[in-house]
């Protein structure tokens, strides 16, 4: 029996919801989630497989206006997936008005020749009957191949959504084993649910500033234990203080959760000890957003 397959992006706004969603899709946890702006900074490629075929799923940073090199960053790597998939799904609130950003979203996916699928999310939080009117104001705007109203939190309407992606996909070879989820590396993955915990503890305008490293990860011999060491990089001493807390009980509190999510992830217990590290404008540093595994190449 011949499969579809195709890679999909899912583009958007900061905090409308793409890690929600693709998460929900794939049915796992994969990307990190926060009602933080801009908790995604890298593209994540995830994988559904079921019978009718394949989706690669490519979660990307939210479109803003950039104000540093970290945020120029994230909108180029938004920006260059819309060339490399098959199709797009763009994300939005639900709502009849459309900003300056929404506009500036719609200029960039009329110029691109791929099918796009409107995603109205958060249908969960608005009644009913507003939702057509939701859609005719960005139907308006742009004659988008589908218009999907969905709850990523609640899981609403998120199997016709897959339906319709497979609907604009072609007969092909799949990319991946059935099995993989996500092309990630486990580090990597572990690095992101520190960083989303530290963004869900702490207060907004320390979470844009801060970093995750890994330094050690390593499986005990016999198998019982991880051993991990990670760093929470910083902009500024007093924000070390803070992610500190008063007798370390905010990296504390940082750590046990990020743990508890570690631990469902490697199936293991972990030893997980956290540090602090200051380094002054790193989001404006080329070379220090590489070494934190922000690379333009990538």
């Amino acid at each position: 029996m011949e499969k579809k397959s195709g890679f999909v992006a899912l583009i958007g706004r900061p905090n409308v919801g793409k890690s929600t969603l693709m998460n929900r899709l794939i049915g796992q946890k994969i990307a990190i989630t926060s009602n933080k702006p801009q908790t995604t900074r890298n593209r994540i490629q995830t994988v559904y497989t079921d019978e009718r075929g394949q989706i690669i799923f490519l979660d990307t940073p939210g479109i803003h206006k950039a104000k540093n090199k970290l945020g120029e960053y994230m909108v180029n790597v938004a920006n260059k997936t819309l060339q490399d998939v098959d199709v797009i799904l763009w994300l939005v609130e639900p709502t009849d008005y459309i900003g300056a950003g929404e506009r500036q979203i719609i200029t960039k996916l009329k110029g691109v020749k791929k099918p796009v699928i409107l995603v109205i999310n958060k249908v969960d939080t608005v009644a009913k009957e507003d939702i057509l009117k939701f859609i005719d104001a960005y139907r308006r705007e742009m004659d988008f191949d589908e218009i999907v109203p969905v709850s990523a939190l609640k899981g609403t309407n998120t199997e016709d959504l897959t339906e319709t992606i497979f609907k604009y996909l072609t007969y092909g070879p799949m990319y991946y084993d059935e099995d993989t989820v996500t092309d990630q590396p486990m580090r990597q993955i572990v690095a992101e649910l520190v960083r989303e915990k530290a963004l869900r503890c702490l207060s907004d305008e320390i979470p844009h500033g801060i970093a995750v490293t890994i330094e050690v990860m390593k499986e005990r011999p016999d198998g019982s234990m991880w051993d991990i060491e990670a760093s929470i990089v910083c902009e500024r001493d007093s924000h070390k203080c803070i992610i500190i807390g008063k007798g370390g009980a905010m990296l504390k509190k940082i750590g046990s959760a990020a743990r508890f999510e570690i631990e469902r992830l490697l199936e293991s217990k972990v030893n997980l000890k956290l540090w602090v590290k200051v380094r002054k404008e790193w989001r404006d540093s080329e070379l220090m957003m590489k070494n934190f595994g922000y690379r333009k190449e990538d």
